[in-house]
């Protein structure tokens, strides 16, 4: 489990990154909803699926996705942005997946 959480640890950073400094480049609307829609949603499958494919298969990465965005809805956005905590969760956990099936143990 120790060896689980250890190799869980540079993916948490990438999430953290993606999630609390990506933000920061908003400057209007129609760039705020360009990351929300499409760069903070691809990089975060982009990241799960190196996950899957290098660790297999893992319910913690989402889990882990989700705990990083949540605080992000009170510092950038507003209340109508709930809905992306499940949204990243699903494609976190979807990207996971998909990188699971190419999956190899070493």
């Amino acid at each position: 489990m120790k060896k689980k959480l250890l190799a869980l640890i540079p993916y948490a950073i990438a999430l953290a990154i993606n999630f609390y400094l990506l933000p920061l480049l908003i400057k209007d609307t129609g760039v705020g909803m360009l990351m929300m829609l499409l760069v903070i949603p691809m990089l975060t499958f982009i990241c799960s699926v190196i996950y899957g494919v290098r660790q297999g298969f893992d319910f913690l990465l989402p889990i882990i996705a989700t705990i990083l965005f949540a605080p992000t809805i009170f510092i950038f956005y507003n209340a109508s942005a709930w809905v992306y905590i499940i949204v990243y969760s699903v494609i976190s956990l979807a990207g996971n997946g998909i990188g699971r099936v190419f999956y190899k143990k070493r």
